[in-house]
């Protein structure tokens, strides 16, 4: 019975609007966000204002909004308080009092019509206030859950009903989970080139979201009316784990019925249109960024005045201040029309430096418009090859990945102009394999129509024999990764086509590495064609290796691995064998989640092969790797390196060093190097050794279609250039290079422009990465989550030469030149890290805002002269007469507050507040609870003599919360910087001298025809022989070489410091002795060393001494080796009186010693050894070599270690 009543009681209480009716409700929406933490500042915004809802026909209503008001937050919560922006609340009354009808039926909101011209802003903060009408109330149940609409999307809801029969109201509580939605109203934006990892988010998440809404329901005759209705919804975010801290965005909305009338009269709707149903519609175009806020009205003429700002501030020197207005010229340019990017060429491209600095930024305009830009550029040609080239660049690379870009981009492929420079084609060709990989990372199942220019190339290359068009196609398949390239890519594998056979090892190896993304994509059928390519011993060994690498990639079950294992016991080669065993091992230690299982089937695997591999040493292929990972952070590390080698030559055939970046749950590819030497290896192939120097015949004698070397550089996992080091490479660098080019020489235009009076500057602003996660809230207002990184480089160099003699005819006149060079200049670089999590509208911005600025900056003025005869060198430097910054880091949180009707009022509060009640010198205080850190901390390295000091200074300011580990470690105020500053003296320094002064070679004659004794020494298949140029010398007082370092002043005479090196060779020992001294009066430090090199003995002896006279301190070294069937060598410092400080280092090295040996498997022995001696012992042995180390009361040893390198014997002969 009692259900019974309840099914009636909720049916009459289903939520309904009545036509004939209006009902009057207050609206408050409200917005903060902060640490929600004591004393930590916030920021927040209301909205309020009054709406009726008034009957149009049976389900469509009228949505009337008055009595607007805006509020703005921005201080530390009990402290401050929200004002009012009349401005903005001005605006936004004109917007939201127009009229809007929605469609309402059975609870749930439907088609929203408002005016054409009102702005989808507005229409979402509409959507938040209808969103109290949306709700689902059930008959037959108390408890249920549903898929439904809302303004997150499509969402997972779950209700629970409670009723009040005396009241007759039902309470209904929604929990939205937007974690779980068929359709997510939300945008990723600026991490297509990232990898997902779904192992790392199961150890933590960075952001959690929660939403709930609670209803009053009251029965009437007609059905259920909404007395009441609240929202609650929660954002966390951290850039860790949200676990150790967060930033917390809480979205809140009340709304209550005032009163209920009847309709008088007919309601106006107006003219309007369709909007939409209650699901948030983001901005098309991303315009506003959240870090800042511009007009962007009448854009034009603000660009080019921005333009011309930057680049005169940055002509002579490096203006770190203007990175916010470069980011406000990108958000000018992005409200342009197409028109006006001509407009702006137009009036730019004249001067050098604006149209610069316009190519550079106009990449930023991530759209269809930058496209038809270049396309009109490159049809024009009235850009360079090498502007084409960047401009290209970057902007496909930044552009929006979308299904139309990518089809307007094919244009490219085919316009004349993009093939008239090789490299520029090369650009143009990778950048839209990247293209197509962003948007195929975005569109599943990706279109094959977006790789198919690529696929053509490749095989018409293929089909034509060209190797260039084989290579570059290639290259861009591994850029594109498309699943649907994989047919075409083996036709150029070894063991799956015929012709691939026949094709270059260069182009094999490209074929392979095309496969890299796939590896992810599609990582089944990767492993079958890496696994048979491997396993097919007649395939060259690099393809097999680089096979390994990309099967690795591919993250293999137990199974694959397995398998993998069982050839590598088989295996004949070598090098295929340690390669793939130590990629094995070094994954079988990996710590990365993306790793967390494949690194438990490598760990089997290395045991089962250990025997037959663990002993090779790194003369054969390797494969190097290092990683960390913390949960905390949710952030981790990795870098790899492999050298990859043949069984004949004495250079690595290929060397690839790569970098991963892991955070939040997503891996980013950092920057990949890799070098071939083909050439290299074909020069050295039929040679024993290295037996003379190289000349130009040698790289005549290559074949042209073989490089020297190969290079190619990858950024976020994508290839963006690549270079050939071939034959006529080489000749045209050795020709420009050689002493006896002439005045067609461009080494000789510069040499002549030198003399002139040379100035050259160049300025590179860069935005690196833009991140941006875009939700919606319950109000209708967008949470955001952004990073930005940008750049801004400039050089700026002056230089003059004179050359006595001038040159006439060809460079080799320069060597018996004086030559005196003065230069001054600058170098620099600001870069700056934003990162925002808050509300961003077009309208109004508030949040959470990380600002982070590091400026790198090296300005100089240098005079240099070198004398010929004398063979005396002499650099001028100037000390430094004011504070020079040469590095500066500073990075703060704040809350921000900001509105497009007020941008002069915007207000940046720092997050943790300034503290002035506790005394400068104390570190720690406790304010209400929470543990304040703020230490100023200035150390300075003087060099009196020469007027200058070194000076770090650093200063942090922290608000302890233990519980928000370790995110307290990194918000707050911090200041570091490294300066140049003057240091005062009793006689001012006018200048710096450097004088470098080299003995002269004497008995040239004598070197060359009386000394007939030649060495040959051949150690592992290398053979050195040549002249023993030490024999015959007379020995000499004088120094071999002189260094002076010296501070002027007007009045005194120099001071300052000078070494002087010394060399005495006999028939049995060579002896060098270097001493330096302080040059000044009465003045006896000094520091001296003395080496003895034993010739035929194998041993050297070191003694260094220092302070008066090189009396009071002094330590000895003693290395000596043994030959034979066990080669050792041995190792001992001794020492006697040495400085505090060396003591204290040898204490901690004794007491970290015995547990660090222990970890790494040594024995030990407790022994009473000299107090003043270590010594150490290296000896080869049938199994590796042995290490016994001494130090006082302690020995350490270990048998059988497997080497780094094989121990090769020596055998050294000398004959008259």
């Amino acid at each position: 019975m009692c259900w019974l009543l309840f099914c009636l009681f909720v049916a009459l209480a289903e939520p309904t609007l009545n036509p004939k009716k209006t009902y009057e409700y207050k609206y408050v929406g409200m917005v903060n966000v902060g640490r929600d933490m004591p004393d930590l500042a916030e920021a927040g915004i209301k909205l309020q204002c009054t709406f009726k809802i008034t009957g149009v026909s049976m389900h469509t209503f009228l949505l009337g909004i008055s009595n607007v008001v805006f509020e703005e937050f921005n201080g530390i919560p009990g402290e401050s308080s929200f004002r009012l922006a009349p401005n903005l609340t001005k605006h936004l009354a004109a917007e939201l009092t127009r009229p809007f009808t929605f469609e309402y039926t059975k609870g749930q909101v439907s088609d929203i019509k408002a005016a054409p011209e009102v702005s989808n802003t507005i229409v979402n903060i509409v959507r938040g206030i209808l969103g109290f009408l949306h709700v689902t109330v059930k008959t037959t149940q108390r408890a249920y859950e549903l898929t439904e609409v809302g303004i997150h999307g499509v969402c997972q809801s779950s209700y629970v009903i409670e009723e009040n029969t005396t009241t007759k109201e039902l309470y209904v509580t929604q929990v939205v989970d937007i974690a779980n939605c068929q359709q997510k109203v939300a945008i990723y934006d600026g991490m297509a080139l990232t990898e997902e990892n779904k192992i790392s988010k199961e150890r933590g998440e960075n952001v959690v979201a929660t939403v709930k809404y609670a209803y009053t329901v009251k029965s009437t005759g007609s059905g259920g009316l909404i007395t009441q209705a609240s929202a609650n919804e929660r954002h966390h975010f951290s850039p860790f784990n949200v676990k150790g801290g967060n930033s917390k965005l809480q979205a809140i909305r009340n709304i209550v019925l005032l009163k209920e009338t009847d309709t008088v009269g007919k309601p106006v709707t107006g003219q309007v249109k369709s909007k939409g149903n209650l699901m948030y519609q983001i901005e098309k175009g991303l315009w506003q960024m959240p870090i800042l806020m511009t007009d962007l009205t009448k854009p034009v003429p603000k660009i080019i005045d921005l333009i011309k700002h930057l680049a005169q501030d940055n002509i002579h020197q490096l203006n770190g201040a203007t990175s916010a207005d470069v980011l406000n010229l990108i958000q000018l340019l992005r409200s342009t029309t197409q028109e006006d990017l001509e407009l702006l060429w137009k009036q730019l491209s004249t001067n050098n430096e604006h149209r610069r600095w316009f190519l550079d930024t106009v990449v930023e305009v991530t759209d269809e418009r930058v496209l038809k830009f270049l396309q009109k550029r490159f049809k024009a040609a009235d850009i360079s090859a090498n502007e084409a080239g960047q401009t290209l660049l970057l902007a496909f690379n930044h552009l929006s990945a979308k299904l139309e870009l990518v089809e307007m981009a094919k244009e490219f492929l085919t316009l004349p102009f993009s093939k008239s420079h090789i490299l520029l084609w090369n650009t143009v060709v990778l950048s839209y394999g990247s293209l197509v990989y962003k948007v195929c990372a975005r569109v599943n199942p990706c279109p094959v129509i977006t790789v198919q220019p690529l696929l053509n190339m490749a095989t018409n290359g293929l089909a034509k024999g060209v190797k260039e068009d084989m290579v570059v196609a290639l290259k861009a398949l591994g850029n594109a990764g498309h699943p649907l390239s994989i047919k075409t890519i083996i036709k150029f594998l070894p063991g799956f086509s015929a012709k691939a056979d026949t094709l270059p090892t260069s182009v094999k190896t490209v074929a392979v590495q095309s496969l890299r993304h796939l590896a992810i994509r599609d990582p089944h059928k990767v492993q079958d064609i890496t696994l048979t390519i491997l396993a097919q011993r007649t395939i060259t060994a690099e393809i097999r290796m680089l096979a390994s690498i990309i099967l690795l990639e591919t993250k293999p079950p137990v199974a694959v691995i397995s398998l993998v294992t069982e050839i590598l016991l088989h295996e004949s080669d070598l090098q295929v064998a340690s390669f793939a065993y130590s990629r094995l091992r070094s994954l079988a230690m990996s710590r990365t989640p993306d790793n967390h299982y494949l690194s438990t089937a490598c760990n089997i695997a290395v045991k089962t092969l250990a025997r037959k591999l663990g002993r090779l040493s790194y003369r054969f292929s390797q494969a190097l790797r290092l990683d960390w990972f913390h949960d905390d952070l949710l952030a981790g590390a990795s870098g790899e390196f492999f050298i990859l080698r043949n069984g004949t030559s004495v250079i690595p055939t290929s060397i690839i060093s790569k970098g991963k970046l892991h955070f939040i749950g997503r891996i980013l590819q950092l920057v990949e190097l890799g070098v071939r030497a083909e050439g290299l290896n074909e020069l050295f192939k039929d040679r024993s050794g290295i037996t003379k120097d190289f000349e130009l015949s040698d790289f005549q004698s290559l074949p042209k279609d073989k490089p020297l070397l190969s290079v190619y550089a990858r950024v976020f996992g994508q290839e963006v250039s690549f270079v050939d080091l071939n034959q006529d490479v080489i000749q045209k660098i050795l020709k420009s290079m050689s002493l006896m080019a002439s005045k067609e020489n461009k080494v000789w235009n510069i040499i002549q422009n030198l003399q002139k009076g040379l100035s050259w500057h160049w300025t590179k602003p860069f935005l690196t990465f833009e991140t941006r996660f875009i939700q919606p809230t319950c109000l209708g207002l967008p949470a955001e989550i952004s990073k930005y990184y940008f750049s801004l480089t400039a050089i700026n160099v002056n230089a003059k030469a004179d050359f006595n003699p001038p040159p006439k005819e060809h460079l080799h006149e320069l060597i018996n030149a004086d030559i005196s060079l003065d230069t001054a200049g600058f170098s620099g670089s600001a870069k700056d890290f934003f990162a925002f999590h808050g509300i961003s509208t077009d309208l109004f911005q508030c949040g959470a805002q990380l600002n982070s600025k590091t400026i790198v900056s090296l300005p100089w003025k240098i005079g240099m002269k070198r004398n010929t005869n004398d063979n005396n060198y002499e650099i001028n430097l100037v000390p430094t007469k004011k504070n020079t910054e040469l590095l500066t880091v500073n990075f703060n949180i704040y809350a921000v507050s900001r509105n497009i009707e007020d941008l002069s009022l915007a207000k940046m509060t720092p997050m943790t507040p300034e503290n002035k009640d506790y005394e400068e010198n104390k570190k720690r205080s406790i304010v209400k609870g929470t543990e304040v850190y703020h230490p100023k901390l200035k150390y300075c390295a003087e060099a009196s003599i020469y007027g200058t000091a070194i000076c770090t200074e650093i200063e942090v300011q922290r608000v302890h919360y233990l519980k928000e580990y370790p995110l307290y470690y990194f918000l707050g105020y911090t200041r570091f910087t490294c300066q140049l500053q003057p240091v005062k003296t009793v006689k001012p320094v006018e200048k710096i001298k450097i004088q470098i002064h080299g003995a002269p070679p004497k008995h040239t004659a004598e070197l060359r025809y009386r000394s007939n004794n030649v060495c040959h020494a051949t150690m592992s298949g290398f053979t050195i022989s040549g002249l023993s140029l030490k024999q015959g010398l007379e020995l000499t007082p004088d120094p071999v070489l002189t260094v002076k370092v010296l501070a002027f002043s007007p009045k005194g005479k120099p001071r300052g410091y000078e070494g002087s090196a010394y060399y005495t060779p006999t028939t049995q020992m060579d002896d060098i002795e270097l001493i330096i001294s302080e040059v000044a009066e009465e003045v006896n430090w000094k520091i001296c060393a003395d080496a003895n090199i034993d010739k035929i003995q194998s041993g050297a002896k070191a003694h260094f001494k220092w302070g008066a006279e090189c009396q009071p301190y002094e330590v000895a070294v003693k290395v000596s080796a043994v030959g034979g069937t066990k080669p050792s060598i041995n190792v001992e410092i001794n020492w006697g009186a040495v400085p505090a400080f060396i003591q204290v280092v040898g204490q901690r090295i004794r007491e970290y010693l015995p547990g660090m040996s222990y970890l790494m498997g040594f024995h030990q022995k407790h022994e009473k050894n000299d107090e003043q001696e270590v010594s150490a012992t290296l000896a080869s042995s049938q199994e590796g070599f042995d290490v016994k180390v001494k130090i006082p009361e302690l020995t350490i040893y270990r048998h059988g270690i497997s080497p780094p390198f094989e121990f090769v014997g020596l055998k050294a002969t000398c004959k008259k």
